[in-house]
Parts: C-alpha cells; structure tokens; sequence
C-alpha cells in the first residue's frame, strides 16, 4: 500500500508506519498543529507568561513580601492567573503556575512558590 505524506504530498519510503516523508515535513505539520490559532488564546497565554517571570523575578527565595505598585509597575495583571488555592483557614491563594501570590493588608503581597512535592 502505497502512502503519501500529509504535509508536501510526496510518496513515503522507508519503515511501513512512518507517517511523513522527512523530519522537515513532520516539524512543519506539528507547528501548523500545534499552533495558537485564535489570538484570544494567544493573548492569554502571553499575559500568564509574563505575569510569571515577574512573580518569578520578585520571589527568587521561594517567599518574600512586595507591594502593589511593584507588581503593576512590572506590568503584572491581577485579572489572569491559573489557579485559586483556599487554605482552611479561608485565606485565598491566587497562582500562575506554580508562583503564587496572597493579598495582605495595605496594599502588600506575600509571593509564595508552591513546591513540587
């Protein structure tokens, strides 16, 4: 049985469950896949990215204090985030991944890092 390449076309030579005719063809395919079609998904995406370098970048010690004004001045947007964790006390984690972050009085936050445990 004779099979063609999903990508350029072109007769497949080689193993019987091979699927593209070169590593090209299949890098090309999975890009085209794999890609963010929709800019809302995108945008979003891109927003939880940096508002992980910056939680990132002012928590290198795993925990530590910042302000408000810090967090807006990086450019860090309240509204996207991953995750809500809710202790059982009733405090309320927001988290980009694994950085999170904890509303404090006076306009402080505290920056934790989940562990991977």
């Amino acid at each position: 049985m004779e099979k063609n390449c999903p990508e350029c076309g072109t007769k497949i030579i080689g193993r019987s469950d091979k699927k593209f005719c070169s590593d090209a063809c299949r890098n090309s395919h999975n890009n085209k896949f794999n890609k963010d079609t929709k800019n809302l998904v995108r945008n979003i995406n891109n927003r939880l990215r940096k508002n992980y370098r910056i939680l990132e970048s002012l928590n290198p010690d795993e925990k530590t204090k910042t302000t408000k004004a810090k967090l807006m001045t990086a450019g860090f947007d309240f509204n996207y985030f991953t995750s809500i964790y809710v202790t059982k006390a009733g405090t309320t984690y927001y988290f980009v991944y694994d950085q999170g972050y904890l509303p404090l009085d006076g306009d402080f936050y505290a920056l934790v890092k989940r562990s991977s445990k």
